[in-house]
C-alpha cells in the first residue's frame, strides 16, 4: 500500500495527520452544544459573505443551519429515554455534480455526534468554495471541534478510498450506483456502518385547474429552482411532469411558456447538452410512442409520452429535458413509483390526497412528497432513512448498579 504521506490527496480543511487522529477523539452527543454553536456561526458567516446571496442553494443551506432550524430538528428527538452518541468517524463521498450536498451530509453527521472526513465534489463549484472558506473561518473560532473536520479532494485512487474507509465508523456514499460499486471495493471495519444513496429520479404532479388560478411567475421560479439550478443533476429534480385536472391543456401551454421565459435570462444551455437532449429525444421516440412538443428553442425540451411504464426511468435526461404525461387519475403514476422514485413535488395537490395515495398503494419508492419549489430542502430524514439515528448509536444503561 502507498504510504499515507504519499497518497494524492489535497487537504481543503485539516491536514494529513487529521484523519487518523480523529479516531482517538471521543464521540459527541447528538445535537451537542459544540455542533450547534458551530453550525449557527457557520450560518451567520455564510449569510454575511459577499456573493453568497447569488447562490440560492448556499442561502438555503445557511438557513438550514440557523438556530431556529436546529432547534426544530432537535425537537423531534426530545423525550427519548436513551443515551445516544455519535458512532465516531464518518467518511462522506459527495456526488461530483451537486455543489452543496457535501455540506448537508457533513452537518447531519456533526449533529449525530461524529467527526467527518468529506470527499468533496470532483467538479469545481463556486458554491463549494464559498462554504469551504466559511467552514475554515468558523472552525478557527470553535476549538471544541478541533481535529474533527477534514475535507479533501482526490481522484478515483482506490488506495485513498481504502485508507479513508479503514478509518470510518460510518461511510456515507452519495454518488449513485456506479460510485457505490466503486467505493464498496474498499472494505470497512466489521462494526462500521454504511449508508448508500443509489441513483433515483423524481417527478412533479400539477393540477392544471389550480395552476391557472395561481401566480405563474412564482410557480415558474419554484419549478426552476427544483430543476435548472442543479441542471437536473440532483436526484430530487423532477424529470417527469404529470398533469391532472379539467383544464390541463390550457395550463400546460401557460406553464411551459412561463418556464421558458423565466429560464431564458438565467440559464445557459451548453452546445453539448443540446446534442445530448436531441439524442435522448430520438432514442425515446424510437422506443416509445411519444411526441416532441413545440417550443421556441431547445432551452426546454418536452417529450409527451402516451403511457407511463417502469422502463421510462431509463430514458430521462437533464439540462431542461422533461417527459410529460396527462393523467385522468393519480394512480396512473404507479408504474413509475418503484424503488427508483425518490420525490414527488406537487402543485395544487393536497397533502391529504398524497397521503391517501401512499397509504392505499404503498409504493416501493416515493420517500418524499413536497410542495413545488421545496425539492432541494434537506431533511435529516432522507431516502426513507433517519440520518441522525443511522449515524449515531444507543448506549444501553439498564437497571441499578448494586447487586
Amino acid at each position: 500500500m502507498i504510504p499515507m504521506e504519499r497518497l494524492p490527496i489535497e487537504y481543503m480543511v485539516g491536514d494529513e495527520s487529521t484523519p487518523e487522529a480523529m479516531g482517538r477523539l471521543p464521540a459527541l452527543d447528538i445535537f451537542s452544544s459544540e455542533a450547534c454553536a458551530f453550525l449557527e456561526a457557520l450560518s451567520r458567516r455564510l449569510l454575511s459573505m459577499k456573493g453568497c446571496k447569488a447562490y440560492p442553494d448556499v442561502v438555503t443551506f445557511a438557513f438550514w443551519c440557523r438556530r431556529a432550524s436546529l432547534r426544530q430538528m432537535a425537537s423531534r428527538y426530545e423525550g427519548r429515554e436513551e443515551l445516544r452518541i455519535g458512532r465516531g468517524v464518518a467518511f462522506h463521498i459527495a456526488p461530483s455534480n451537486v455543489a452543496v450536498n457535501f455540506a448537508y451530509s457533513f452537518g447531519a453527521a456533526l449533529l449525530a455526534g461524529n467527526s467527518s472526513i468529506v470527499r468533496l465534489p470532483s467538479k469545481s463549484f463556486p458554491q463549494t468554495d464559498l462554504i469551504i472558506d466559511a467552514i475554515r473561518d468558523v472552525l478557527g473560532e470553535h476549538h471544541g471541534l478541533d481535529g474533527r473536520v477534514c475535507m479533501v479532494r482526490y481522484g478515483h485512487e482506490k488506495a485513498v478510498n481504502d485508507w479513508l474507509s479503514s478509518l470510518a465508523d460510518v461511510r456515507v456514499i452519495w454518488g449513485g450506483d456506479s460510485t457505490i460499486r466503486e467505493i464498496r471495493s474498499s472494505p470497512l471495519r466489521p462494526r462500521a456502518k454504511e449508508i448508500a444513496f443509489a441513483d433515483r429520479f423524481s417527478m412533479a404532479v400539477i393540477d392544471g385547474d389550480a395552476y391557472l388560478e395561481g401566480d405563474a411567475g412564482a410557480i415558474a421560479k419554484a419549478f426552476y429552482d427544483d430543476t435548472y439550478l442543479t441542471d437536473q443533476n440532483a436526484c430530487t429534480s423532477p424529470r417527469l411532469v404529470v398533469w391532472t385536472g379539467e383544464r390541463m391543456e390550457e395550463a400546460r401551454e401557460r406553464f411551459w411558456r412561463a418556464i421558458h421565459d423565466y429560464a431564458q435570462p438565467r440559464y445557459t444551455l451548453a452546445d453539448v447538452r443540446s446534442v445530448e437532449k436531441l439524442t435522448k429525444a430520438c432514442i425515446l421516440g424510437a422506443a416509445k410512442s411519444t411526441a416532441l412538443a413545440r417550443m421556441p428553442d431547445n432551452l426546454v425540451t418536452r417529450i409527451e409520452v402516451r403511457e407511463l411504464t417502469e422502463d421510462l426511468a431509463g430514458y430521462m435526461g437533464n439540462s431542461g429535458f422533461f417527459l410529460e404525461y396527462c393523467a385522468r387519475e393519480l394512480k396512473e403514476i404507479l408504474p413509475l413509483c418503484g424503488e427508483r422514485c425518490q420525490t414527488i413535488s406537487c402543485y395544487g395537490i393536497s397533502s391529504e390526497k398524497m397521503t391517501d395515495f401512499v397509504r392505499q398503494y404503498r409504493p416501493k419508492g416515493v420517500d418524499r412528497v413536497v410542495p413545488m419549489g421545496r425539492t432541494m430542502d434537506f431533511d435529516l430524514v432522507w431516502d426513507g432513512m433517519d440520518l441522525l439515528l443511522e449515524m449515531s448509536r444507543v448506549v444501553g444503561v439498564v437497571g441499578r448498579n448494586d447487586v
